[in-house]
């Protein structure tokens, strides 16, 4: 397909202000590298939260859901929802504790909690792994969604299109760090968030379509609208529903959805004002990624199952795209070119953006590891913040060029999506109970590490080839989970302990909860230092999690009866929600937090 002279002066458009815009905001990144990789630790809960929204809206995102909805129905997308109850144990739970930490990177934890040998070493490696490995990974499938966009939309060839979006993003991601990032997220998501309800809107009135009410009464459709698995059988419910939200949501580490906060939004709380803003931005993130984000895309792939209901009927209509590329993910940017002119320029600029908004985090991200925990503290400590930004922005280009590369490579969104679970399966409750338990210790996680990626790699490459006992990718999770929990937890009696006085400090700075510190400050009482155990609230904090999940997944389930006209499940969806609402804005005073930098 062409787009029209004015559908590639929106684009230009959007590629101005964005460029503009970051580079505006790069005028105090290179100070130091506290403002290049934290934005100066003073943004605002609202920002910041736009911003983790914009990240997760990556150009693979209305992808991986179309092929999810296309494949296994709507229910199958309980395999990222389960995810919002991570999300929210971050919000009320772990916010506030990474706010307080004071650190520049959640990698930097390692030695603020362990101390030897053993917690340099995890540092090190964890920041090559993260920043080089899983980074690199998450931005490759990220470039694959943008490769099959820019074939189907712009006729552009892979390399093109990857070149082009890629070059702006790292223009302002190198010259503008983490507040380029966040301002630049902002533009994006208004762009992606139009483009994709303005597109559900028009495809729901094709012929082919024939709107909204035609199209639920489709039988090929009307198979995939259930919101639950059948209950009744357990080949449906016990992947997308048992798993998910009994082993999946704790026991894996995905980008985004770290058990314990981690990664970008780890990222994102460190730069918040103080810890009410940190809190307000995952909350805020959580609302709009699980609740109000879904349902355009979800729309389009119920639509696209009238209009391609088969891969052949895409290939057949795209016959020069590479059959290396084609999946059931591909119906959405194929559904995309019946849009018309203007329209079909701002969803193009809308998934540029997507693309886009993802990758300058993944690069900032990866660069802040590169520098702050592997550059700064093995190569050069003695490095200036001026060498230290120079080398943030040289790790920038480097990750940029190898996500890109990667993407060329890979063939589908479910593939690296199956693939990142399958690696940190496992581990999850370990970075969970790590802030509350004082025997976790640096070779645990070095063992858990260790046994998740030997499991990975024998379930990826080796298992399906010896044909003994095969396997569905579920339950490769759930052994790789299981496996990998029991060897840490046994791992944990049989290492050495942290050394007390950095469990003291630790304890000092961060005032976890529970009794999983009795010992530490015991200990301290008897060697007269100062310490006093806090009272905590996590019987309170577990419930707003609690609520807020009911609250969110009620908001989720209220939009689609509505939706499907079902009026009265939509009633008493809404009702719910309502609330759930009500009840964490009368509890929100009464979460306690200290103000920014009160360490001590």
């Amino acid at each position: 397909m062409n787009l029209s002279g004015l559908d590639w002066s929106i684009v230009g458009i959007y590629f101005a202000v964005t460029l503009a815009f970051g580079l505006w905001a790069s005028r105090s990144a290179g100070k130091n590298v506290q403002e290049f990789f934290l934005s100066g630790r003073n943004m605002p809960w609202w920002l910041l939260g736009v911003s983790m929204v914009a990240t997760t809206f990556s150009a693979d995102t209305p992808n991986l859901v179309t092929g999810f909805v296309r494949e296994g129905g709507v229910a199958k997308n309980w395999n990222w929802w389960a995810f919002l109850l991570t999300g929210m144990m971050t919000v009320f739970i772990y916010a506030k504790l990474w706010r307080r930490a004071h650190i520049l990177t959640d990698i930097e934890f390692y030695e603020l909690r362990y101390s030897g040998w053993a917690a340099a070493f995890l540092r090190g490696f964890r920041a090559l792994y993260l920043g080089l490995i899983f980074n690199v990974l998450v931005m490759g499938a990220v470039s694959l969604a943008a490769i099959k966009f820019g074939s189907i939309m712009l006729g552009w060839p892979g390399w093109q299109t990857l070149l082009i979006a890629g070059s702006i993003t790292l223009l302002y991601s190198a010259f503008g760090g983490l507040r380029a990032v966040i301002v630049t997220d902002f533009i994006q998501f208004v762009f992606a968030m139009a483009g994709s309800i303005w597109a559900a809107i028009y495809l729901l009135g094709l012929e082919e379509v024939g709107g909204l009410s035609n199209l639920l009464a489709q039988p090929v459709v009307q198979e995939k609208l259930h919101m639950l698995p059948d209950l009744s059988n357990p080949d449906m419910w016990v992947p997308l529903l048992l798993v998910p939200l009994a082993v999946q949501w704790w026991a894996s580490y995905y980008p985004g959805a770290e058990p314990g906060g981690g990664g970008y939004i780890a990222q994102r709380m460190f730069s918040a004002k103080d810890e009410k803003h940190a809190i307000g931005a995952t909350l805020l993130f959580n609302v709009a990624h699980y609740a109000l984000r879904p349902w355009p895309w979800i729309l389009v792939a119920l639509a696209s199952l009238v209009v391609f209901p088969e891969i052949k009927d895409i290939h057949s209509a795209f016959p020069s795209l590479s059959e290396s590329k084609l999946g059931h993910d591909i119906a959405y940017p194929a559904m995309l070119t019946r849009l018309p002119s203007g329209l079909l320029g701002l969803v193009a600029a809308s998934l540029i953006a997507a693309f886009m908004s993802t990758m300058s985090t993944q690069v900032n991200l990866g660069a802040s590891y590169l520098v702050n925990d592997f550059y700064q503290r093995f190569i050069k400590p003695d490095a200036t913040e001026k060498q230290l930004v120079l080398a943030g922005r040289l790790f920038t280009a480097l990750s940029m060029v190898l996500g890109i590369g990667l993407g060329l490579m890979l063939t589908n969104a479910t593939q690296a999506f199956n693939l990142l679970l399958l690696l940190g399966a496992g581990t999850g409750m370990m970075y969970i109970l790590r802030w509350f338990w004082w025997r976790i210790n640096a070779y645990t996680e070095i063992i858990a590490m260790v046994a998740s990626l030997i499991i990975a790699a024998y379930f990826t490459f080796f298992h399906d080839k010896t044909g003994f006992l095969p396997l569905e990718d579920w339950q490769k999770i759930v052994i790789g989970a299981i496996l990998t929990t029991l060897t840490w937890v046994i791992s944990v009696f049989f290492t050495p302990e942290t050394d007390h006085s950095r469990l003291i400090e630790f304890y000092r700075r961060i005032k976890p909860g529970g009794p999983g510190w009795d010992k530490v400050i015991a200990e301290a009482h008897e060697k007269g230092i100062d310490i006093h155990k806090e009272p905590g609230q996590l019987p309170l904090e577990f419930a707003c999690m609690f609520i807020g999940c009911i609250t969110v997944y009620s908001t989720l389930f209220a939009t689609g009866y509505w939706i499907y006209g079902r009026t009265g499940m939509a009633l008493f969806g809404t009702a719910l929600a309502a609330g759930g609402s009500y009840f964490l804005f009368r509890v929100w005073g009464k979460l306690r937090t200290q103000k920014a930098e009160s360490i001590s």
